[in-house]
């Protein structure tokens, strides 16, 4: 978890994850608007099917003999 402060004053709002956060700082008033640092995880690649190019080179390969 992640120390959650105030940009103005320092003051410690919390501690937690988050994507993005709106937080009033109760000492000085002032509006904290947070986004997360890093991007979210990767999601699921791109298949290869319908990739005429991909399809061929691996078709290629499996009919093949490997050379000895």
């Amino acid at each position: 978890m992640q120390d959650i402060r105030c940009g103005s004053c320092n003051r410690k709002l919390g501690a937690g994850e988050y994507l993005r956060l709106a937080i009033k700082c109760p000492r000085c008033g002032t509006m904290n608007q947070l986004r997360a640092e890093r991007p979210a995880s990767e999601g699921p690649r791109a298949s290869c099917i319908g990739d005429t190019v991909h399809e061929a080179r691996h078709s290629r390969q499996a009919v093949e003999p490997p050379s000895s």
